[in-house]
C-alpha cells in the first residue's frame, strides 16, 4: 500500500519545519491510543496493523508526489526539503503493537512508532485513517455476537450501504474478525479468504410471473441414477399434498412465487434457500417452498431452509419452524425439522438484543447497514500523541484532563490474578523491569483522582510486540492470518469477565500506571505549571 500523500497538508508544513531548524533527524516516539471505548462499551477490538504495517513497507514519496507538493506548499519552502522528501522511507522506523484483533482499553499505547522526528511524523494521519474505522468496525461487530450469543450464524451484508468500495471493504473483512461468520461481499471473500453467502432477492421473485417461464423443467436425482424427472409437475404434486396438511385450498399460492423457486431449485439443488416475505409468507411463501424442497429431498437433495426479511421476525419464525415440524412428521423427512430460517431487515444492537430476548427459531442473522456504518458512533477517536524526544519526554497538557497525555516511551502488561483472569493492565517506563510475581506492585488508575494502590499478580503478561524494523516486517513476529486475528479476538473477549464485556453500564476495565511513571506525570504537570506562573508574573512586572 503506496499512500505517502494520504495525509494532512499540516503534517508536511511541520516536517519542513524540523528540516528548516535542523530537527529533522531527532529521534522521536509517537503512541497511538484512544481515550474512550466505543459505544459507551467497556473495550475496544484492535484492528488495522497488518495494513498499517504494509503501508510503512512502501512508505516512500516519487518525483509526482514532491512536484505536487510543490504546488500547494508556500513558495518560501526551499527546493532542498523537496529534494530531501525524495530520499524519506520507514528504514529507520521501528512498530511496536498489540497484536491485532487484542481486546484493548483506553489510554494504553496500542501502537508505539519510533524513528526519525520528520519521518514519524508524517505518519501520523494515515496510520490513524487504517487503525481507527478497523477497530470501530470489529468492535461493532464484536458486540454484535456478544448480544446473539455463539449458536446463532451473523452475516455481513452491509457493501450496499457501505462508505464507498474501500469502506465496504474493511468492514467486511473486520466484521469477520469480529465474529460474524460470512459475508456476502464476494470481493472481500476472494482478496481475504472470508467464507461467503447468498440467496436470491426479491427481485428474482417478482421477475416470475407465469410457471410457463421456467426454461429447463426437469432436474436428475442427486445419486445420478434414472434420467431426468419432470420437476415442475413434482413440485405442483408436492403443493397439493402441502396445501392439505395445512388446510389451505390447492394451488392457493403465487404461481409467480412458486415458479421462482422451482427455477432457483433447478439452478442450484444443493443449496436452495430463498426469500419467502415477497407475497404472503403463510399464505404462499412457506408453503411453496415445501413443496419444491420436498420435491427436491425425492430426488435426494436437501433444502437449506429460508430467509425472512420483513415483519415480526420472531413470531414469523416460530410458525415457520411449526410448519416444517408437522411436514417432517407427516412426510417423514426428518430433515425438515432442521432447516435453517435466516432473517435481516435492517437490524441494529438494539433490535437484536430485543429478538433474542423473545421466543424465536432463528438460525442466521443477517446485518448490514447498522454494523458496516457503526450507526452508534461513527468513529473511535484514536489519537497520535508525541511521548519523547531523545530520549526525553514529552507530554501534553490541556485543562481538559482527558486529553493530557502520558508521558514517556511505555510497555504494557497485564496482570492476572490466582483464577488466571485478568486483574488490570499496567504500563510501565521502559526501563522498569516488569512486574514481579506474587509481589505487591503499587499502582496509580488512569483517569481517577485515587491515591495509590497495590495488586498482587500471579502473571503478568507483556502486550506488546515488535513488529517492523529496519524498513521490514520481522521474521520472528509473523502476521497471522485473518482467521488467526479471528480467534485472538474471540479469545480476548471470552477471557474478560461478563461484567466488562456487558454491552450497557460495563464495569470500567482499569488501566493504571506504575509509582515511577505516576511521579514523571506529576513531575513534568509540576515543571509546566511553575513556568506558566513565572511567565505570567515577568509579563506582569
Amino acid at each position: 500500500m503506496e499512500l505517502p500523500l494520504l495525509t494532512d497538508l499540516y503534517q508536511f508544513t511541520m516536517a519542513y519545519g524540523y528540516w528548516k531548524s535542523g530537527r529533522h533527524r531527532e529521534a522521536a516516539e509517537f503512541e497511538l491510543f484512544f481515550r474512550e471505548a466505543p459505544f459507551q462499551g467497556g473495550f475496544t477490538v484492535y484492528c488495522g496493523l497488518e495494513e498499517s504495517l504494509n503501508f510503512l513497507r512502501g512508505f516512500r514519496f516519487s518525483r509526482s508526489d514532491t512536484d505536487y507538493l510543490r504546488s500547494v506548499m508556500p513558495s518560501t519552502v526551499e527546493e532542498g526539503f523537496f529534494h530531501y522528501l525524495e530520499t524519506v522511507n520507514a528504514a529507520e522506523v521501528t512498530v511496536t503493537s498489540f497484536p491485532e484483533g487484542s481486546v484493548v482499553f483506553p489510554r494504553e499505547p496500542l501502537m508505539k512508532v519510533r524513528g526519525p522526528l520528520l519521518v514519524v511524523q508524517l505518519l501520523e494521519t494515515t496510520l490513524l485513517c487504517l487503525v481507527n474505522y478497523a477497530s470501530l468496525v470489529a468492535t461493532n461487530a464484536a458486540r454484535f455476537r456478544l448480544a446473539v450469543g455463539p449458536e446463532k450464524r451473523l452475516l455481513e451484508m452491509g457493501l450496499r450501504r457501505a462508505q464507498g468500495p474501500d469502506g465496504g471493504l474493511s468492514a467486511s473483512k473486520y466484521s469477520y474478525v469480529g465474529g460474524f461468520d460470512c459475508t456476502s461481499n464476494v470481493l472481500a471473500g476472494k482478496r481475504f479468504g472470508i467464507p461467503v453467502a447468498g440467496t436470491v432477492a426479491h427481485s428474482y421473485v417478482t421477475s416470475f410471473s407465469s410457471i410457463d417461464e421456467v426454461q429447463g423443467q426437469t432436474l436428475q436425482p442427486a445419486d445420478g441414477q434414472g434420467g431426468e424427472v419432470d420437476f415442475l409437475k413434482l413440485s405442483w404434486t408436492w403443493l397439493e399434498e402441502v396445501c392439505q396438511l395445512l388446510k389451505m385450498p390447492p394451488h392457493s399460492t403465487n404461481v409467480g412465487e412458486l415458479a421462482a423457486f422451482i427455477s432457483y431449485a433447478i439452478a442450484f439443488p444443493l443449496s436452495f434457500l430463498v426469500v419467502v416475505d415477497t407475497y404472503s409468507v403463510m399464505m404462499s411463501g412457506v408453503p411453496n417452498f415445501c413443496a419444491v424442497a420436498l420435491a427436491l429431498h425425492e430426488l435426494g437433495y436437501k433444502a437449506v431452509g429460508v430467509r425472512l426479511d420483513s415483519g415480526d421476525l420472531a413470531r414469523q419464525s416460530v410458525e415457520i419452524r411449526k410448519i416444517f415440524r408437522r411436514c417432517a412428521e407427516r412426510f417423514n423427512v426428518p430433515a425438515f425439522e432442521n432447516l435453517s430460517i435466516a432473517v435481516s431487515n435492517n437490524i441494529s444492537e438494539k433490535s437484536l438484543k430485543l429478538l433474542t430476548q423473545m421466543e424465536n427459531e432463528i438460525n442466521v442473522i443477517g446485518v448490514g447497514t447498522h454494523l458496516v456504518t457503526c450507526t452508534l458512533q461513527p468513529s473511535l477517536g484514536c489519537v497520535y500523541k508525541l511521548v519523547q524526544v531523545n530520549n526525553q519526554p514529552r507530554m501534553k497538557l490541556s485543562e481538559d484532563q482527558e486529553k493530557t497525555t502520558i508521558p514517556g516511551s511505555k510497555a504494557v502488561y497485564r496482570l492476572y490474578d490466582g483464577s488466571d483472569q485478568p486483574l488490570l493492565d499496567l504500563m510501565t517506563l521502559g526501563d522498569e523491569p516488569p512486574p514481579e510475581i506474587g509481589k505487591e506492585v503499587k499502582i496509580y488508575e488512569v483517569g481517577k483522582n485515587i491515591e495509590t494502590q497495590t495488586v498482587t499478580p500471579l502473571r503478568a503478561e507483556l502486550l506488546h510486540r515488535v513488529y517492523f524494523r529496519n524498513g521490514q516486517m520481522l521474521d520472528s513476529e509473523p502476521l497471522p492470518s485473518i482467521t488467526e486475528v479471528r480467534s485472538r479476538a474471540q479469545r480476548s473477549l471470552t477471557n474478560l469477565s461478563p461484567q466488562h464485556r456487558k454491552l450497557e453500564d460495563p464495569h470500567p476495565y482499569r488501566v493504571a500506571v506504575t509509582e515511577k511513571l505516576h511521579r514523571l506525570l506529576s513531575a513534568l504537570r509540576r515543571s509546566s505549571e511553575s513556568r506558566a506562573n513565572l511567565m505570567q508574573f515577568s509579563t506582569g512586572n
